[in-house]
């Protein structure tokens, strides 16, 4: 069985820690995790520390298994105006792919597409009320519904890669890391 991918998107003001732990623990369980710039190689967090992804998004050809979107007010707001972006991840979910977003990006990128309508999901506290009626706000670290992945924040970020990584590659996995990252 070829092994298990992932795309992360970052976009200049995307959350740090929103980015790195998912991509941290993912790799960790052996999931071959390409991180792709929007604007470019080089990105900048919301708190000032910048990146340098694998690749730009532009001309990405690669099939993924799962695309994680981390928040931020403005890297959500810079993913949400991409056309690039908003293609590839309906592209995904249409094709049965995991479609992940934390913080804002649930809210602020994926719901206006109309990926979220009549699922269940979580997002940062203050985005909740931006959701359209017909998607249900679960108050959790993370909420999984079918194959749409939403997390909080910041601090559910470690949760949010570990069940990533059980989705991806089993609950065994998953129970494994966790143990080793003494979570």
């Amino acid at each position: 069985m070829p092994a298990k991918s992932a795309l992360v998107i970052l976009a200049n003001g995307f959350e740090e820690i929103e980015a790195i732990a998912p991509v941290d623990i993912l790799r960790r369980a052996g999931v071959k995790v390409t991180v792709a710039g929007l604007s470019g190689l080089e990105i900048e967090g919301a708190h000032g520390v910048k990146f340098t992804a694998d690749s730009k998004l532009d001309g990405l050809k690669e099939e993924f298994d799962a695309v994680i979107l981390p928040g931020g007010g403005l890297g959500a707001e810079n993913l949400s105006k991409s056309y690039e972006v908003r293609v590839l991840v309906k592209e995904m979910h249409l094709k049965g792919k995991i479609v992940a977003a934390i913080c804002a990006s649930p809210a602020v990128v994926l719901a206006p597409m109309g990926i979220l309508n009549d699922k269940k999901i979580t997002c940062y506290p203050s985005e909740k009320n931006s959701l359209p009626s017909n998607v249900t706000f679960i108050d959790k670290p993370v909420v999984v519904d079918g194959l749409i992945v939403t997390s909080k924040g910041p601090g559910t970020a470690i949760s949010f890669g570990l069940k990533l990584t059980e989705l991806l590659l089993g609950k065994d996995a998953a129970d494994s890391l966790k143990k080793k990252l003494l979570v």
